[in-house]
């Protein structure tokens, strides 16, 4: 088998970008409609939106299966297919449960399901092709790269159809979504045709061995189980922020959909902003280790949403969400990417021939903590709206999360040492 090229890493890197610009649609552009537009319950789309990271929770089934089926393209693509029928029925069903409520709650339903299934077939299936074709030197350096993009697919899909929805009509939003599906697919099949034959396959040499028993071997390793957990406590604190901030700007700030939703390209913005500098500044001009910028992006992420829930209680606070929001993304960039980088440079050790499992592992466990945040961010926030105002109900759970980030940053200091990897540092896992 022979490694993957940069050409082909960038390549690979697409099918992220394009993940990221169908789910950013149905995670921030429906929520913000669903809440502010319909008037409905917060705690809704942070079920619907949960539904679709429950499912992912087959992430480590989809790995195997990947490992031992011999054709990661074919997961990749009809993943990438189902993601974009998903994302256009989340939004048919978000504009029929205007006029008819459960008809749409139940199309929505089958869609963030299939959104959940889509994105764990095909994003599984992608990470576990980069750590087995690419060299160990690179694969740190690609699983910044292919982030890298997704972010910005998410930056721009958010901050290109935000400019386009105002004036929101619901013809408008099927039209732009519908759009999006369409160029990932065809985005999707040019990207990843051809790389796998060319760079080869390496089956599972017990390709029957039954699913439980591979996943049971993955845990037993110590890096995978510690990092298993560490993935969960951090992913439950960056994602808890993102079902309610485009409401918080709409209910508290008075933002139009188009203002909102560019609101979360800015802060994807600044996310992207913040991998770079920790890619540049760790793997180009070796400064920092893994747990350095691990713990400044956790710590800076807290800092900025009690600014952000400041702000609500200021005259002038609409002055400081789009900064703040910006600050934002760029300490939760600084944090993922270095966590990224540690999870590609782990995937490759152990038992051989397993890197789509761990990643299935890992997958899981983000999505469910990303499910788990995402739905007690806005539960939250639906409860406390009923003993406070608006804008304090919002920034008692920004503090909330802020103190989430604060045990996470707490828990990296215990378990990642600074000793490095190739470009990022090294994780012990309290071996």
């Amino acid at each position: 088998m022979t490694h993957l090229s940069w050409f082909s890493i960038v390549r690979l890197g697409l099918v992220q970008l394009c993940l990221g610009a169908i789910v950013v649609l149905t995670t921030s552009t429906l929520n913000r409609l669903m809440v502010v537009e319909a008037a409905l319950p917060a705690l809704l789309p942070g079920l619907l939106v949960a539904l679709h990271y429950g499912v992912q929770i087959t992430r480590p089934n989809w790995g195997f299966r990947s490992d031992s089926g011999g054709n990661r393209t074919r997961f990749i693509v009809l993943g990438m297919l189902a993601l974009a029928l998903g994302g256009f029925l989340a939004a048919f069903g978000f504009v029929v449960m205007v006029g008819a409520y459960w008809p749409g709650l139940a199309i929505s339903v089958v869609a963030y399901a299939l959104i959940g299934v889509g994105v764990g077939a095909s994003g599984t299936s992608l990470l576990a092709l980069l750590a087995q074709a690419t060299h160990p030197r690179r694969r740190a350096a690609a699983g910044t790269i292919t982030w890298l993009m997704m972010i910005f697919g998410i930056a721009v899909t958010a901050t290109v159809v935000g400019k386009l929805l105002d004036p929101y009509t619901p013809a408008r939003l099927l039209e732009l979504v519908g759009a999006v599906g369409v160029i990932a697919v065809a985005l999707t099949g040019v990207a990843i045709w051809g790389i796998e034959a060319r760079h080869g396959f390496v089956a599972v040499p017990d390709i029957k061995q039954p699913f439980r028993d591979g996943i049971a071997e993955i845990w037993a390793e110590p890096r995978a189980r510690h990092f298993t957990l560490f993935i969960f406590l951090s992913m439950t604190a960056y994602f808890m922020q993102e079902l309610i901030l485009e409401p918080y700007a709409g209910l508290a700030f008075g933002f139009t959909p188009g203002q909102s939703t560019q609101l979360s390209g800015a802060q994807n913005g600044g996310v992207f902003i913040g991998m770079l500098t920790v890619g540049i500044a760790a793997t180009g001009l070796r400064i920092g280790s893994l747990r350095a910028w691990v713990m400044l992006g956790c710590a800076g992420s807290a800092a900025t949403l009690v600014v952000l829930a400041l702000a609500g209680q200021m005259a002038a606070g609409a002055g400081l969400v789009l900064p703040a929001t910006v600050a934002l993304g760029l300490f939760n960039g600084m944090f993922a990417v270095a966590a990224i980088g540690s999870m590609m440079a782990l995937a490759g050790e152990g038992r051989g021939a397993r890197e789509g499992t761990r990643m299935g592992l890992w997958g899981a466990s983000q999505a469910i903590a990303a499910g788990f945040g995402g739905l007690i961010g806005a539960g939250a926030v639906d409860l406390a709206r009923q003993f406070t105002d608006t804008a304090s109900a919002f920034g008692a759970v920004f503090v909330l999360e802020a103190g989430l980030f604060a045990a996470a940053c707490w828990m990296a200091a215990m378990i990642i040492d600074t000793q490095r990897q190739p470009g990022f540092g090294h994780m012990v896992a309290g071996e």
